[in-house]
């Protein structure tokens, strides 16, 4: 099971994501890090567990006020794990930084107007990772993207916007049921709602092979032991 740490990015500084209402987002206050740069916060997280993978929400480019290319570099210099995921609202997949997987998220796609033509064309499946983004019951995303599985790439997220901040628990539900659209080739990554280890087993028991996680991880309700014990 793969625990991804999240940064979300607004305004050049890491921010604390609650229930996806960007507009209320505040930079972070957390015991990991001194301030909310987002080097310092990427650092935090490594100094409680060796994490493989770090994943980064660039809000100021998925809400359309330009990327902070800057951020992704120095983060992605600064990271001593493996990959970074990166969503920073572009569709076109050119990765900012040798470490950088680009993230594509549904939401983008929908504003871009992007449909059938895209979603099976080369940028989402250079890629691999692909977010389908949620909000309530809500599909932010062009509607043929659930009707049609067989476009998605081997790396989806299932990201629950309203979930994501609040300590109410993660949809296993919705997991649950994009895991079984996914099909044994393609990994299923839950987001929004962790709280701490029990929701981790409940998500690996729906079907995720992997969450990315903030919120638990800056109040301590997942502690080093925590991942160690998942990390086998």
């Amino acid at each position: 099971m793969l625990i991804i740490p999240v940064i979300d990015i607004r305004g050049g500084v890491a921010v604390r994501a609650v229930a996806g209402e960007r507009a209320h987002y505040r930079p972070i206050k957390s015991p990991l890090a001194d301030s909310p740069d987002p080097v310092a916060v990427a650092r935090g997280y490594q100094s409680v567990f060796p994490f493989p993978t770090l994943y980064m929400a660039d809000l100021d480019g998925i809400e359309g006020r330009g990327t902070n290319r800057h951020i992704h570099s120095r983060v992605a210099d600064a990271w001593e794990g493996g990959d970074v995921w990166l969503d920073d609202g572009s569709i076109e997949a050119e990765p900012s930084h040798q470490r950088v997987r680009p993230v594509i998220g549904s939401e983008t796609l929908l504003a871009a107007g992007a449909c059938q033509s895209v979603l099976g064309g080369k940028p989402l499946n250079r890629t691999g990772i692909l977010s389908l983004d949620f909000h309530g019951l809500t599909f932010m995303g062009p509607p043929e993207l659930l009707a049609y599985p067989s476009v998605w790439p081997g790396a989806v997220i299932v990201m629950t916007l309203a979930n994501v901040g609040r300590g109410e628990g993660p949809d296993l539900k919705r997991v649950a049921a994009i895991a079984e659209m996914a099909g044994p080739k393609r990994r299923v990554f839950a987001a929004g709602g962790v709280r701490d280890i029990d929701d981790v087993r409940a998500l690996k028991d729906s079907g995720a092979s992997g969450v990315l996680i903030a919120s638990a991880l800056h109040a301590g309700k997942i502690k080093t032991g925590d991942l160690e014990q998942i990390a086998g």
